[in-house]
């Protein structure tokens, strides 16, 4: 079997490593010309912990990256909601890590490229997809404007929020809504310890919420913000040293920080309607789109690569026909719109929409939160929850066969 993964992007490595292992040939196309490396997502639940194993790459990450402690809700002068406290003790092999996606990326990249099975190609924009009864391929449009095709037995759209897999088959349709906020993602040097914030800090304000998480061994801070979505980018940029100075602790001016980067984004909640047309297949942002509180985009699109990635090895081994294809789909996009979804869309409006003064009361979630603080048999069933959005495709899987391999 050969697949075509358009992204190589960290989902789209990830799937490209599960398959190889398998011994299953993956070309990944990409338009640009390196990794991308700009602020974005850096923590892994344990359900996509799981996933960077099976890719055997979870070495690698956690000896770049760390293990967070304690997560808190907080007031805007830094009081102390309720926290999931982190005990060393009782972590288990899955506990969620932390590395930005960049340095992510340079991992699975290293690794791709020491796989036979992997061939990662850079400045090959795909400009459109077709499909047969045999075959799939993408459309590249080449250095000098002219288009070639790369053939392959399945296509794996894993190419981000601005698909071009996905809007070949179905245009601009994309289901679901943008809300009325913009997030902006920095990276800095600020050292918030020092005013007793925690690993991860959620604060809860109606105008001022924000994440603030330590991020590297390095003492680099992800600080993301909500801000006025009227705003350009230029205004932004302008308004960040203001933004900071009102809602970090110890009111820092530029001098007190070292800002790295800034990164302006729109936020959305939305699912294509369909996974798979044929031999054609959407993974991560390509299929779906969720705030970025609480880090379900990329923890859910690191599982839907590792249940892509089970069905097409039980298809290749001869343990599944295609119909598993279709259990990806409806799985993934049930694991969406009852899990992820739900979550996420909580995670935001507990920020945003919370009154901090009776958040506790108000939020369920926050109550079980505080509640978890002291009652450890909460705790442990709030832990196994991490995994609601996980599916083991290999059930499906035709025993019989399996045992004559």
């Amino acid at each position: 079997m050969h697949v075509i993964v358009v992204g190589a992007g960290p989902s789209g490595l990830i799937l490209a490593l599960l398959l190889a292992k398998a011994g299953i040939k993956t070309t990944l196309l990409d338009a640009a010309s390196t990794l991308d490396d700009r602020p974005r997502a850096a923590h892994y639940g344990p359900s996509a912990i799981r996933v960077l194993r099976e890719a055997g790459v979870l070495d690698d990450v956690r000896k770049d990256g760390l293990i967070p402690g304690n997560m808190t809700w907080r007031k805007i002068d830094g009081t102390p909601i309720a926290s999931i406290l982190d005990d060393p003790k009782e972590r288990g092999p899955d506990g969620m890590t932390v590395l930005p996606l960049n340095m992510l990326g340079e991992i699975l990249l290293k690794h791709a490229e020491k796989n036979e099975n992997c061939t990662v190609k850079w400045n090959h924009p795909v400009v459109d997809i077709g499909q047969d009864s045999s075959s799939v391929w993408a459309v590249v449009r080449t250095s000098d404007g002219k288009t070639s095709k790369v053939f392959g037995d399945y296509l794996c759209g894993c190419d981000g929020a601005n698909s071009q897999v996905r809007k070949s088959l179905f245009g601009n349709s994309f289901p679901g809504k943008t809300w009325d906020a913009q997030i902006i993602a920095t990276n800095v040097y600020y050292d918030l310890k020092k005013f007793g914030f925690d690993d991860i800090n959620n604060i809860i304000h109606h105008e001022d919420y924000y994440m603030a998480a330590i991020i590297t061994n390095s003492g680099l801070w992800r600080v993301s913000y909500g801000e006025d979505p009227s705003l350009t980018p230029e205004q932004v940029i302008a308004n960040q040293p203001i933004k900071y100075e009102r809602m970090l602790p110890g009111n820092p001016k530029p001098g007190d920080y070292k800002l790295v980067s800034v990164g302006p984004y729109r936020i959305h909640q939305r699912c294509a309607e369909k996974f798979r047309v044929g031999r054609v297949l959407l993974a991560a942002d390509a299929a779906h789109l969720v705030n970025p509180f609480g880090g379900l985009g990329l923890t859910g699109g690191i599982v839907d690569v590792g249940g892509l990635a089970e069905c097409l090895v039980g298809l290749t081994k001869g343990l599944a026909d295609e119909s598993i294809l279709d259990r990806y789909c409806e799985v993934r996009r049930q694991k969406w719109r009852d899990v992820i979804d739900v979550v996420s869309s909580g995670n935001f409006e507990r920020v945003a929409r919370r009154n901090p003064e009776t958040a506790l009361v108000d939020d369920e979630f926050l109550g079980m939160v505080k509640k978890m603080e002291t009652d450890k048999e909460l705790k442990k069933a709030f832990d196994e929850s991490n995994y609601d959005v996980c599916h083991d495709f290999t059930q499906y899987y035709q025993k019989s066969k399996e045992s004559k391999l």
